[in-house]
């Protein structure tokens, strides 16, 4: 249905019949007015005339007015069909209404746009469209026309022009037209001069946006670098047909390139359809039947597509050269911006050359095949990666597609993997190790105590029982290392202040150094407290102090510095594995000859040394790291060759919990008499620590039963008898002491528990969800384990 149905109009006609009693009237009227004048005047003849003139006028007036009541009903039907045919023709939607406000003509569009033939004051819009075009209305038809700038709808916005219209001025006309909210002109720079033109001069597509008067005003890099031979110059505001020019054969080439250019093909998007000459978006894309000067035979297209791919190709003709090659694949290869190999070969190693070469070849002369060769590159002679190397057919002069993956990441982190399950298995090993060397260790040093208490100073062997105790307690001091290493270690955390750790070390430091070596102390202010064990931590530096001066043998200057690191300065520092706290920080600076940086990664490795065969053990370092990183410390290393090394340490700033206020406890004396009474059940299943402690028990007066196992403990609390204090292994075979503990808790809830055992008590405590136990580190001395037994008994 093209138009709305309008009110029915009048039947066109030429002219009506008068009715038979207005012809009456006027005859009767007209013979009075004769008889009239002939009684007046006496002449027939005069009122005869009279009679007839009268009723000729009459009959002439009653006829005109018939067909003056015919003649409007003509021209409307005439502009009704005149309207419907001119604004079926618009573009914009448009609608005539009457003085009643009702639809009396509309034109296709308008019904489309607003689903329906209604009147616009009934349309279907949102609630604050509605008023507007009610106002409109009494506005034009007050002053002659209204505008409504923007009308909102769920299509878009909408420009609606309302006019007075007709002979009487009695209709309204009513346009409505859609308003642009996309400026294409800057759209189109906007899109060229982005990202997005970046990736379509990287397809081989060139963009230029040109003006009315064919200047240029704007484009991407592609086509700068085309057209002026640098991807960097100014083309805003230059003239476009001065940069191209047109051959007898119709091809365009740029005018820098010369006849000698590839063709390219020109596709012109006009952005203001409606005004003639407006901006133009061009693009320029080569033309595949030519291929520029220097691409050989290779298509285009094909370079193109392997240009976009995130994976390194290279082409090659037959006779090996290199015809193209990708920026991935530069890359992968190590290969300078400004480099341009030759051959593959070029891009490995010499030992490797020959290899590729006739790898290369075979495939370009042979059936289609492919395969993989590992080679060497010269940018990382010592990561082997794998060329893939396949026979290319129909590519013109490219025989061999080459292939070559950027995997120096993904070796890297094979690396880190690898070598974080190489510390993890070093590490178990350690602990186990350590255990095992604690358990020796604890019958060493608890036999001298037992010696020592029948010699006294002055004995013969008095002195070499001194010794065998001094040398135990050097071997777990190494035991110690290798739990560090581990970070299986047992810290003893305290809160602590760095200068004061620094001042009781320095003395040692100063005899360590020597004479040759300066040592300088500088303090910050405002450090923050840290929590951290005080022992490891001079172990930490004792143990850079000597790395510093093995790396000073002429003498030098180790600096120790301390200075505090705002929250605000780690956040500046971009870590991505420090949180960023408050920290108090270590500087352990030398002027040695510094560690290559090929090495630097690989220092905090275990048995890894920098020093001569012989010398160092390659634990000091690492037993550095273990024990930063067990304290929720970072360490970091820098180091210039010729220069000096620098160790820079972050512990974070301990902060103290509010707590609501409480008595203060009162401190257990220690008990100055370590003789005890009671029963003690001691299992341990290593014969030579259950014999030391045994008799070290005994002779402190406690009555003790050994067991040898979790079997035999569990069998004499059965048997009865009553024990005041459980002594017991952890790790045990077939039963260790936490499930010991457990059955025997299940009769005996309030027996006292000790626990012994060479690992770490830290990794204990997390795996033993017992409560109320005591926990005695090996090794341990008999006067250690007097107090342990004394103190857990006095706990009950």
């Amino acid at each position: 249905m093209a138009t709305r149905a309008h009110p029915p109009l009048l039947s066109a006609t030429t002219g009506a019949e008068p009715p038979r009693a207005m012809l009456g009237i006027i005859a009767g009227a007209a013979l009075v007015s004769g008889a009239l004048i002939f009684l007046l005047l006496g002449t027939p003849a005069l009122a005869l005339g009279f009679a007839c003139g009268a009723a000729a006028v009459g009959g002439l007036f009653l006829f005109s007015r018939a067909n003056a009541a015919a003649a409007p009903v003509e021209r409307s039907v005439q502009d009704w069909a005149l309207t419907r045919a001119a604004i079926e023709r618009d573009s914009a939607a448009v609608a005539v209404t009457d003085r009643q406000g009702r639809l009396a003509c509309a034109n296709e569009i308008y019904g489309s746009w607003f689903q329906g033939f209604r009147a616009p004051g009934e349309l279907w819009l949102p609630n604050t469209a509605t008023a507007p075009l009610l106002e409109a209305e009494q506005t034009a038809w007050r002053e002659g026309s209204a505008v409504i700038e923007r009308l909102q709808r769920e299509a878009g916005q909408l420009r609606v022009e309302v006019e007075r219209a007709g002979a009487g001025e009695d209709h309204l006309v009513w346009r409505f037209r859609p308003v642009s909210s996309v400026d294409l002109v800057n759209e189109a720079r906007r899109l060229i001069g982005s990202a997005a033109g970046e990736r379509l001069g990287e397809a081989g597509i060139m963009g230029v946006l040109i003006g009315a008067d064919a200047r240029i005003r704007g484009g991407n890099r592609a086509f700068a670098l085309r057209a002026t031979g640098s991807a960097e110059a100014a083309i805003e505001g230059r003239d476009l047909a001065t940069m191209l020019t047109i051959d007898k054969r119709g091809l365009i080439r740029f005018e820098r390139e010369g006849p000698t250019g590839g063709p390219v093909r020109l596709l012109q998007v006009p952005l203001d359809p409606d005004e003639r000459g407006g901006s133009t978006l061009v693009f320029l894309i080569d033309d595949d039947g030519a291929p520029r000067l220097g691409e050989g035979s290779a298509s285009s297209h094909i370079q193109t597509l392997l240009s976009m791919l995130p994976l390194g190709f290279a082409l090659a003709d037959r006779d090996g050269r290199l015809l193209f090659l990708n920026e991935a694949f530069a890359r992968a290869a190590g290969l300078e911006s400004d480099a341009h190999p030759v051959y593959p070969s070029d891009l490995v190693v010499r030992e490797d050359k020959a290899a590729v070469a006739d790898t290369v070849r075979r495939f370009a002369s042979g059936p289609p095949m492919s395969g993989d060769i590992a080679v060497r590159l010269q940018a990382r002679p010592d990561e082997p990666v794998a060329l893939s190397i396949a026979g290319a057919r129909g590519l013109g002069d490219a025989a061999v597609l080459l292939s070559l993956k950027d995997n120096a990441e993904e070796s890297k982190l094979k690396r880190q993997v690898a070598q974080a399950t190489k510390m993890q298995a070093v590490g178990q090993l350690a602990g186990g190790v350590a255990h095992d060397f604690n358990n020796i260790l604890t019958a060493i040093i608890g036999h001298c105590d037992l010696m020592l208490m029948r010699h006294t100073p002055g004995d013969s062997d008095y002195d070499d029982i001194q010794q065998i105790r001094a040398n135990s307690n050097r071997a777990a001091s190494l035991t110690r290392q290798l739990l560090a290493f581990s970070r299986q270690q047992t810290l003893r955390p305290q809160l602590l202040q760095l200068p004061d750790v620094i001042s009781e070390v320095f003395n040692l430091l100063k005899r360590l150094l020597g004479e040759t070596v300066t040592l300088n102390v500088k303090h910050g202010r405002n450090l923050g407290p840290v929590r951290a064990d005080p022992g490891q931590l001079e172990q930490v530096i004792v143990n850079l102090a000597v790395n510093a001066r093995d790396a000073m043998p002429e003498g030098g200057t180790l600096t120790l510095q301390t200075y505090a690191v705002a929250a605000a300065d780690v956040r500046r520092m971009k870590s991505e594995i420090m949180p960023t706290v408050d920290y108090t920080a270590l500087a352990i600076t030398d002027t040695g000859t510094g560690i290559p940086t090929d090495l630097l990664p690989k220092i905090f490795e275990p048995f890894f040394t920098t020093k001569e065969v012989g010398k160092g053990t390659g634990l000091g370092l690492s037993t550095v790291y273990g024990i930063v990183k067990q304290s929720n410390g970072f360490i970091f290393a820098d180091s210039v060759v010729g220069e000096g090394t620098s160790f820079v340490i972050y512990l974070p700033v301990h902060k103290a919990e509010a707590k609501p206020a409480a008595a203060p406890a009162q401190p257990k004396e220690r008990p100055a008499e370590l003789w005890g009474s009671g029963t003690i059940l001691l299992v341990e299943d290593e014969a030579m620590v259950r014999a030391v402690a045994e008799r070290a028990l005994t002779r402190q007066g406690y009555k003790v039963v050994t067991a040898a196992n979790g079997e035999e403990a569990l069998e004499c609390l059965e048997a009865g008898e009553t024990f005041d204090l459980l002594i017991s292994d952890v790790v045990m075979p077939t039963m260790d002491g936490p499930t010991l503990v457990r059955h025997a808790r299940v009769k005996y809830p309030d027996l006292p528990i000790l626990f012994m055992s060479g690992y770490a008590e830290e990794q204990l405590r997390k795996s033993i969800d017992i409560e109320r136990v005591a926990f005695l580190p090996k090794p341990f001395s008999v006067q250690q384990l007097a107090e342990a037994a004394r103190t857990a008994l006095a706990a009950k």
